[in-house]
């Protein structure tokens, strides 16, 4: 298990390596560092079993969007328990807590939507959205609709039907995915994709016309729906091309190919608006959700779907007997009872114009990392950003991967006091609480992790070169 347990067999840390297989990590390294055990949090803050202070800033994993320790939220998980600490929603069954938050979430949706559903997970709402679409195209007589569109470098979830959506290799790797449905449509990364000389919206035109040829390629009647992020977030926190959206909509409509919005990131004022949807001017007929609608204290996630869509779903179960989709956590009324809270406080606290009126502030600040040349591109719309890594010198062209540039800096970062997250292709994000405060100066208090003298940012050469 590596150097860093010798001697610790009987600390947290040798338990965790000896019984805990942890998600996206390379055990041979977590082994010979040990895990980091985050023992509590307050407001944008978490502090470590070692007793070391972090910013958070990356919500946890975009998610954790009102900070750590909310009492309100904690207040209203345990009311909650009190009075009502599980049941179902099998066989007409609910509780006043689901059925109040589905009526909240169609209530602020896109005026389309209609009806709920809902899982525990990002993952699990972008499965049972396809789940959906199968299901809705079955029951207009089109069962053989059945491939799904995603794009290049989109992150979807991991289990087997959003694995093989998200279209980065190390969910798929080992796994024996994609699966045969999924198809992959061009890369929307205007930094790194485009041509030269090529204006954003020329790469948009590219990509819609890119999108055409692939349905043309694989008939429309064979294609069932198209699922994208308005912003693509663990692919890169990839902003849409000019004018992108509204070039894509319009041909999946004369394709009859259904509209799926992943919102799981940009969902619940990540980027400015209260759907990433508006924000990007998406009109979804599926919208799918989680993250932030509990502020990430306890799982919870929702399809949205139109009422097309719901008509048709609940004619076919009346056909069939009954939908034979559902979880045992679906619509839980502790998770939605802290979900109601949540959209609860956002309201009460004006959230998303507190937002709005740091996303300047936010965009200077990540915009002033362009100072290093190994920088060669920044993006950030909201309180969610980027800053990709490129070869000094050069336009666009990558480090080399065996540098592991990325997650190095963020090493660096998190010594000073700071976490953030490593990106795939060789970028860092940046995705802090909503609840930030206006005030930087609030976030300059020494915490108890020292700047470390041997890394002076200047020169305009990331010290990693020198």
């Amino acid at each position: 298990m590596g150097q860093f347990i010798k001697g610790l067999k009987n600390s947290l840390e040798s338990k965790s390596l000896e019984h805990h297989l942890h998600p996206y990590t390379n055990p041979e390294v977590v082994a010979d560092i040990g895990p980091q055990i985050i023992q509590s949090g307050d407001g944008v803050r978490v502090t470590d079993l070692e007793g070391k202070t972090y910013i958070e800033g990356m919500s946890g994993l975009w998610c954790a969007s009102l900070g750590f320790k909310e009492p309100e939220l904690v207040e209203a998980a345990v009311s909650q328990m009190k009075e009502l600490p599980f049941y179902h929603s099998f066989t007409g069954k609910t509780s006043e807590p689901t059925i109040r938050l589905a009526e909240k979430l169609i209530e602020i949706s896109p005026n389309n939507l209609q009806q709920v559903f809902f899982c525990n997970s990002g993952s699990e709402a972008n499965d049972t959205a396809i789940k959906i679409v199968w299901y809705y195209q079955a029951a207009k007589g089109q069962a053989q609709k059945r491939k799904i569109i995603s794009r290049k470098g989109s992150y979807h979830g991991v289990t087997l039907a959003a694995a093989s959506l998200t279209a980065l290799s190390y969910a798929q790797e080992g796994f024996s995915l994609p699966l045969d449905f999924a198809l992959h449509t061009t890369w929307p990364h205007y930094f790194q994709n485009s041509y030269d000389n090529e204006s954003e919206e020329d790469f948009a035109k590219r990509l819609a016309s890119d999108l055409e040829n692939l349905i043309t390629l694989e008939g429309a009647e064979n294609i069932g729906a198209f699922i994208a992020e308005p912003l693509m977030g663990a692919g890169g926190v990839i902003l849409p091309p000019k004018e992108y959206f509204e070039l894509i909509q319009p041909i999946l409509k004369k394709h009859d190919i259904l509209m799926i919005a992943d919102e799981v990131i940009c969902g619940f004022g990540r980027t400015g608006n209260m759907w990433g949807s508006e924000t990007f001017n998406v009109c979804p007929d599926i919208i799918t959700c989680a993250k932030g609608l509990s502020s990430a204290y306890i799982p919870i996630s929702a399809v949205l779907m139109s009422k097309d869509i719901a008509d048709e779903v609940e004619k076919q179960a009346v056909r069939l007997g009954q939908f034979g989709h559902g979880y045992t956590y679906s619509g839980h009324p502790v998770a939605a009872a802290v979900a109601l809270k949540t959209l609860e406080i956002m309201e009460e606290r004006s959230i998303i114009d507190h937002v709005k009126g740091l996303e300047n502030l936010f965009l200077e600040r990540v915009s002033g990392l362009k100072e290093f040349d190994c920088v060669g591109d920044i993006r950030a719309i909201g309180l969610i950003g980027a800053a990709e890594f490129i070869k000094p010198g050069t336009k666009r062209t990558k480090l080399d991967p065996k540098h592991k540039f990325s997650t190095r800096v963020v090493k660096a970062i998190q010594e000073n006091g700071v976490i953030i997250r490593a990106l795939p292709i060789d970028a860092i994000a940046f995705c802090p609480p909503l609840i930030i405060p206006s005030l930087t100066s609030h976030l300059a208090e020494p915490t108890e992790v020292q700047p470390d003298k041997s890394l002076p940012l200047n020169n305009r050469r990331w010290p990693f070169f020198s």
